[in-house]
């Protein structure tokens, strides 16, 4: 097999070209080839200076993900990056694309590094419950300063070049088409300067009081996280003096901690479920895409203005249709302030936003959407409504057009049902804010076409959606596990418990707030039938109060002027009363049946979704989850946490306080096996 490395002379310059697409991965042959690369240049005596790069699109990009499951093969790359640094003759990293990684540590161990001002360095692990594992955390401090160090490791965002330039991390940067021969000449230049500057062999840069204030800054974004703590202890190694054999000693313990942990192993599962997410099972990989050149909305309120702005971004132009121009104005208003307010946080240019506005067409035709590839309705949860448009679409939306509902809840198949082509229809159920959440609920109809579906999937991925196929069934796969998480929530404050108390046991579990913060957020007024003296459950007596949420500073909790909550005498009345009513004596409720009865129930719908192929696999759940609730990335998801839990112990949980457990988990259970 061709070594998919390959050595060049240049004179006494021996460059040494990886070519392993697409990204460069630091596969065994890779990191096999690297280090006899660099035994030929070593042993070589009219080589005087080595330069290492890379063909195609990028530097090495990082570790080869083939490999995480597979028994460790030699070199590894921390052998291949000390062989580098201890050259008896220079060797100098030209880096284009990204060095991520591994990529950016064996630049670390090269002596000199050059780069295009487009390139980009990170050492993004810690996204995978990581840490730069080949001496990153040592060589960093000591190349870049601690306070970048500490920014590249805990955080794991890739730093540009000039950046990169101006802390030392890069010696030169390159015209963006003459990098391989400047780097060349930059060999030339430094063969034969000495002592050979080794980042091993320098002293730390930076103040180390840094390390504690960047500590207390980010605690909330590191808040429940593994990787990031190891990753600023192991910074705080190589700024406390020690040696940097003891700081590499002291990162090959954290490294190995966080690779057996369960919080690595739950973000390498959503690295791989997300990428999985992708694939259609029964629609095959080359099926002809339809052509999407023009996307249609219908409604210009929130969500339809942030369905839009998605397309825009990804510059597809838009036709948004509202039925009253004040409607119509407000929502492009709106778009346009959303984009101006990303402008003046510099994550966009000033031309971008008139770039995107410039695709939006704002019409009150509805025959305007004649000319649309794809054409979503975003207008409000009410069955006859949709048909009515979508009955309307189908008299002039063009053939082979998509027609898409966003709809949250409701039956696919019976909106597809009113039209004369049910293969063109299907769900694209985006979460609010949806110019901000990632996921994408791609919902199938019975007679949903494959080109369709997969016309939809791949969309997603160039409007930064990450896509879902779910099934037809009330709620999907998110909403219908939410359900019973906030029905069992409602049934324990009639039990004992209170509002704080079951939101404080979601947030300790990880997730950004619990079923009653979410609910003052969102708005406790949503679904509700608007009747004053109906009261039939605690969230009618709180809406009928005008006790919305947070917008009338009253909900399940207070709040202050600056949204604050505190607990509520009124709302622990208000329970009281029901109680009465109801006949029900408060008692203790323990976090435990908290867990079981809120968390457990949704496992066990999320088994019933997969037992009605609602749903293609259970990574899939655990992906609409992570990117659509604000599951905590290091458990993984519901499905991967149940299994982290024990599948035993989830179906104990569920039988004791007496739900039915699904066949499929109470089997897998059983077997020792797993949700699939």
């Amino acid at each position: 097999m061709t070594s998919p490395i390959r050595t060049e002379r240049h004179g006494e310059v021996l460059v040494i070209i990886s070519d392993n697409p697409p990204v460069n991965a630091l596969s065994a042959a890779v990191r096999q080839g690297l280090e006899a690369a660099i035994k030929e240049g070593v042993a070589d005596g009219s080589i005087e200076a080595m330069v290492i790069r890379c063909e195609g699109r990028t530097f090495f990009a990082g570790a080869d993900i083939t490999e995480f499951t597979k028994p460790p093969v030699d070199p590894l790359l921390p052998q291949v990056v000390d062989m580098i640094e201890a050259s008896s003759k220079p060797v100098v990293a030209a880096i284009h694309g990204t060095a991520l990684g591994g990529g950016c540590e064996v630049a670390l161990g090269c002596h000199y590094r050059i780069a295009v001002p487009s390139a980009k360095l990170g050492t993004p692990e810690v996204k995978l419950g990581l840490l730069p594992g080949a001496g990153g955390t040592q060589r960093l401090p000591r190349v870049a300063g601690i306070e970048l160090a500490l920014e590249m490791t805990a955080k794991g965002d890739p730093i540009p070049a000039q950046k990169a330039h101006e802390a030392g991390l890069i010696d030169r940067l390159a015209g963006e088409g003459t990098l391989v021969d400047e780097a060349i000449a930059f060999a030339h230049d430094i063969k034969a300067a000495r002592p050979i500057p080794r980042a091993s062999e320098a002293p730390v840069k930076g103040d180390p009081a840094a390390i504690e204030a960047f500590r207390t800054t980010n605690a909330r974004r590191f808040r429940g996280f593994d990787a990031p703590a190891a990753n600023i202890a192991c910074i705080e190694k190589a700024a406390s003096g020690a040696s940097f054999a003891d700081g590499i000693a002291f990162e090959r313990q954290e490294f190995m901690k966080l690779m057996f942990g369960v919080q690595s192993a739950a973000q390498r599962h959503i690295f791989f479920a997300e990428r999985q997410a992708s694939k259609i099972d029964d629609v095959p990989a080359d099926t002809a895409l339809r052509p999407i050149r023009r996307v249609g909305v219908i409604g210009a309120g929130t969500m339809g203005g942030g369905i839009a702005m998605n397309f825009l971004s990804a510059g597809i132009p838009v036709t948004i249709v509202e039925m009253a121009q004040e409607a119509l104005d407000r929502g492009t208003g709106t778009i346009r302030k959303n984009y101006e307010a990303t402008a003046a946080k510099g994550r966009i240019k000033p031309e971008q936003v008139e770039g995107a506005m410039g695709l939006l067409s704002p019409t009150l035709d509805f025959d305007a959407l004649a000319d649309c590839d794809l054409i979503i309705e975003a207008v409000y949860e009410n069955m006859e409504v949709k048909k009515e448009i979508f009955t309307r679409l189908d008299a002039i939306a063009k053939p082979g057009a998509i027609l898409a509902s966003n709809t949250s809840y409701l039956d696919i198949d019976e909106i597809a049902a009113v039209t004369k082509r049910p293969q063109d229809v299907l769900g694209m159920h985006f979460f609010s804010p949806a110019n901000v959440m990632k996921l994408l609920e791609v919902v199938r109809g019975a007679k949903t076409a494959g080109d369709v579906l997969a016309t939809v999937m791949d969309l997603a991925k160039k409007i930064r959606k990450v896509a879902v196929v779910a099934g037809v069934t009330y709620g999907f796969i998110g909403n219908r596990m939410l359900m019973p998480r906030q029905v069992e929530a409602t049934k324990l404050l009639l039990e004992g418990a209170t509002p704080e108390q079951i939101d404080r046991v979601h947030v300790a579990f990880g997730m950004p707030m619990g079923p009653f913060q979410m609910a003052d957020l969102a708005g406790v007024d949503i679904g509700w039938h608007r009747d004053p003296t109906r009261i039939e459950n605690i969230r009618d007596a709180l809406a009928a109060e005008n006790r919305w949420g947070q917008k009338t500073k009253a909900g399940f909790y207070d709040y202050d002027d600056k949204r604050n909550p505190s607990n509520s005498a009124r709302v622990a009345e208000i329970i009281d009363d029901f109680r009465k009513r109801e006949g029900v004596t408060p008692r203790e409720i323990s976090e435990e049946e908290i867990v079981a009865r809120t968390l457990y129930t949704m496992v066990n719908e999320g088994a019933l979704i997969l037992e009605e192929g609602k749903a293609q696999r259970a990574s899939d759940i655990d992906v609409v989850w992570i990117y659509g609730y604000g599951w905590p990335v290091y458990r993984g998801g519901p499905m991967f946490w149940a299994q982290s839990e024990g599948l035993g112990k989830v179906v104990a949980g569920l039988e004791t306080y007496g739900f039915p457990v699904a066949k499929s988990l109470k089997d897998a259970a059983a077997s020792g096996g797993r949700l699939k």
